[in-house]
């Protein structure tokens, strides 16, 4: 029954390629941030800060391993604001593929840090650099064929990597004039995978199920930073890393304390299933998530161009942010 199970999700992870929150958390408190409406600032760029190492494999599990440098970019308003609110995106690519630099991406990416935000966009882990996993999850797909493990086991080293990155910008929050406090990740495809699985899951999923024993790079993903994820961007995504860990661990993760989702996808996607984006909106409704829902009618995947009643996507996304974090606007 399990392998059944995991068949159904590797099919829609494979056809993309192409918490509890910790409730200690404690920040220093601050006013809500401002943002603009409009483009108001001019945006400095900085290429390739190095967030954390990871391990890379000869093949999955092997002994022979390299470590693997891992990136982000910036995008910082030019102004003298001490508290401005912070927006992480995850480009997609099916695990297999795509960058940090990906031209939506890097559109959105500017679009809301002109308005206040400090955006960083993030490179990760892909199928091919063949990153560690846990053996819970080697034991558990031993029947699966080998050539749809690549894909799932791609997930792992992916949604590790996303963690670590977040944890270093709060580590450098104060050199960002960063407000822990509003928090936002985002991403379209297995971005948006990964953002559902950074911001619903335990901080320690995706981290602790590896020992620095296994993999010393951990040492180096400021381990001991916690955070609070307030706000979801999903563009055609799905929630199955959230599903695998309910499938190998027992546990469920989506409850009422989960961040707000901005749920957009394609009616007519052909990549990941619209029946995704169905699926998570009654997991919302379920487990009474606050969210938005957006049906981009007659749209396939990768929509980034759509709109609704005038409205681009990074429109609409700002307008939920605003709404859910309470934000300033002027």
């Amino acid at each position: 029954m399990m392998n059944k199970i995991f068949k159904s999700l590797l099919i829609i992870v494979f056809l993309i390629s192409c918490d509890k929150k910790d409730e200690n958390i404690i920040t220093p408190e601050k006013s809500a941030p401002t943002v603009k409406l409009n483009t108001t600032y001019e945006v400095t760029i900085t290429d390739d800060i190095t967030y954390a190492q990871g391990l890379s494999h000869d093949s999955w599990s092997s002994a022979n391993t390299s470590v693997v440098p891992l990136f982000m970019d910036s995008y910082v308003p030019d102004n003298d604001l001490q508290n401005r609110p912070l927006l992480m995106l995850i480009h997609g690519g099916g695990f297999s593929g795509g960058s940090k630099q990906q031209e939506a991406l890097v559109d959105m990416a500017n679009y809301y840090a002109s308005r206040g935000f400090v955006v960083f966009s993030i490179d990760y882990r892909l199928r091919g650099d063949i990153g560690t996993i846990p053996q819970e999850w080697i034991d558990a797909t031993t029947n699966v064929d080998p050539a749809e493990l690549d894909q799932l086991y791609a997930m792992y080293p992916a949604h590790r990597d996303a963690k670590a990155a977040l944890r270093w910008i709060i580590a450098n929050a104060d050199n960002y004039s960063i407000n822990k406090d509003y928090i936002t990740v985002g991403g379209g495809s297995a971005g948006a995978i990964t953002s559902i699985g950074l911001g619903a899951s335990e901080l320690g999923d995706y981290k602790d199920e590896i020992s620095l024993s296994e993999d010393n790079t951990l040492s180096t993903t400021n381990l001991s930073q916690n955070y609070e994820v307030q706000t979801i961007l999903d563009f055609w995504g799905s929630n199955v890393s959230i599903e695998i860990l309910e499938l190998i661990y027992g546990y469920q993760r989506f409850d009422s304390n989960d961040p707000a989702f901005f749920i957009a996808h394609g009616t007519e996607d052909p990549t990941v299933p619209f029946s995704s984006a169905e699926n998570l909106k009654t997991i919302c409704e379920t487990n009474e998530i606050d969210f938005v829902y957006y049906p981009l009618e007659g749209r396939g995947h990768g929509a980034w161009g759509a709109n609704v009643n005038g409205k681009s996507l990074s429109d609409l996304s700002f307008d939920f942010i605003v709404d859910n974090q309470d934000l300033n606007v002027e």
